[in-house]
């Protein structure tokens, strides 16, 4: 019964979402709807659980002056100066004026713009490490890589700028992102989309029983 009772209700609540997605009847609508609801607030109490952890590990770390500990203090007392300031100004948080958006504005914001200021360094670093051109197709990626990343920044325009329009680096850039980078993207959603299509098939058959943390059989 310990295994047969959850998938049982994994298959009927997943038999049902895809019932309903595709039929409009009013009364399946109805229950649709709510267990979308229900969902959701399913999500946001594994956000609770989340900070709860999150709590709990970097209290024990900081406690213990484990390594990097005082960044664990600023961790611990960010979140409870943010929350504090967040719950007290009730549903008006999220106003333009509110101190939460001061914080998320001027901490938040200026935090993650030098993260991925830092990102970028990272990654042209490891492309550099990474492209070794050593067949045709590698050269190609290359070369649409250098001409991606010079011509979205604005060095690409002021190098290209006397050129006639159709060979400015900015506008061959825009057509790599346009044409050959959409069409590929597109093949790795499709392709993204039918694996999460037979992994909720296999789901729904109980085929597949990893969330369930037990060997397949």
């Amino acid at each position: 019964m310990k295994r047969q009772v959850p998938l049982l209700i994994t298959m009927i609540a997943g038999l049902f979402c895809l019932i309903g997605f595709f039929v409009p009847h009013p009364a399946i609508r109805t229950w649709y709807d709510d267990i979308q609801q229900w969902v959701i607030v399913i999500v946001g109490a594994t956000y609770v659980l989340g900070v709860a952890n999150l709590l709990r590990v970097n209290l024990k770390q900081a406690s213990e002056r484990a390594r990097d500990w005082p960044y664990k203090i600023v961790l611990l007392l960010g979140i409870a100066g943010t929350s504090i300031v967040g719950f007290s100004e009730g549903t008006h948080y999220l106003d333009p004026t509110s101190k939460f958006t001061w914080i998320y504005n001027t901490f938040y914001s200026a935090m993650s713009a030098t993260m991925f200021a830092l990102l970028a360094f990272y990654i042209a670093s490891a492309a550099f490490r990474a492209f070794r051109i050593r067949t045709i197709d590698a050269g190609l990626l290359a070369i649409a890589a250098l001409i991606v990343m010079i011509g979205r920044v604005p060095i690409g325009q002021f190098l290209t700028k006397n050129l006639p329009e159709p060979w400015q680096l900015p506008v061959w850039a825009s057509w790599l992102l346009e044409w050959p980078q959409n069409a590929a993207k597109r093949g790795i959603a499709i392709g993204a989309g039918l694996g999460v299509m037979a992994t909720g098939l296999r789901i729904i058959l109980g085929i597949e029983r990893n969330y369930m943390r037990e060997d397949q059989s």
